[in-house]
């Protein structure tokens, strides 16, 4: 049975004091309850656990953690999954900005729309490969800076039909890995030099199981997701800003 917590009462760190003292204990499925902008939750557990959270969790969900499943019932506020190593965090909900910063490995599914500069600095390091997917719409300078990893954004679950899928400045100085996107999208609104590409096979293969899992996550059907065409932004260079400051 999991531990149930009702934290609305706590301050964020006993939250995670009371976490990691069950930890040693042995547990492993956890369920919060009461969430209300808790800050730093699960913050560099590093451990094979599940975390169920109900409610609207604070700053730097899961930083640096490597290795909990968490699924919030709820939207995320800024920072979730901040230089995660492993793991998974679900999120039914929306998310705030800079989900998924210098993310190094894992995976962050979202239903829902999110912020502005989400997935930067994201990168990758041999058999790591992190995964983003939005399932929204996303702000400016999403994948800004980009070194690896995938970024998926969808565009389908969305509070603001009216707005383009993303933002201006999308992987502005991205240097690495691969933003996808269901649709289609202005070249104005991508960073300097970058430009859309169609899929090729091995693209589609890739799309396919990542979005699987996504629609799973969900209780989506693929067919649905896959209905649309899906183009592909990969940096021109691995050096965007070398000639800026080579001499």
């Amino acid at each position: 049975m999991p531990l149930e917590l009702e934290v609305f009462p706590f301050h964020y760190s006993q939250v995670n004091k009371i976490i990691r003292e069950n930890l040693k204990k042995g547990e492993r499925e956890f369920i919060l309850r009461g969430v209300n902008g808790h800050r730093y939750l699960l913050a560099g557990v590093s451990a094979d656990i599940k975390v169920t959270i109900y409610g609207t969790p604070g700053l730097d969900l899961g930083a640096f953690m490597r290795g909990p499943v968490i699924r919030v019932f709820g939207n995320v506020q800024d920072g979730a999954g901040n230089t995660m190593d492993e793991g998974k965090i679900v999120i039914h909900g929306m998310a705030g900005d800079v989900v998924g910063y210098a993310m190094r490995g894992g995976k962050i599914h979202i239903y829902g729309d999110v912020g502005y500069r989400v997935g930067i600095h994201m990168k990758a390091y041999m058999e790591k490969i992190p995964v983003l997917i939005i399932g929204g719409k996303a702000g400016d300078f999403l994948g800004e800076y980009m070194a690896g990893g995938v970024i998926i954004l969808l565009g389908m679950h969305t509070l603001y039909p009216e707005r383009p899928i993303a933002g201006l400045f999308l992987g502005t100085g991205m240097h690495g890995g691969v933003i996808y996107i269901r649709g289609k999208i202005k070249e104005s609104q991508l960073g300097l030099g970058l430009k859309p590409y169609p899929l090729d096979g091995s693209d589609e293969k890739l799309l396919e199981g990542y979005l699987k899992e996504y629609c799973e996550d969900f209780g989506l059907e693929l067919s649905e997701v896959l209905k649309e065409d899906f183009i592909k932004i990969i940096p021109y260079t691995h050096r965007p800003y070398g000639k800026l400051y080579a001499y």
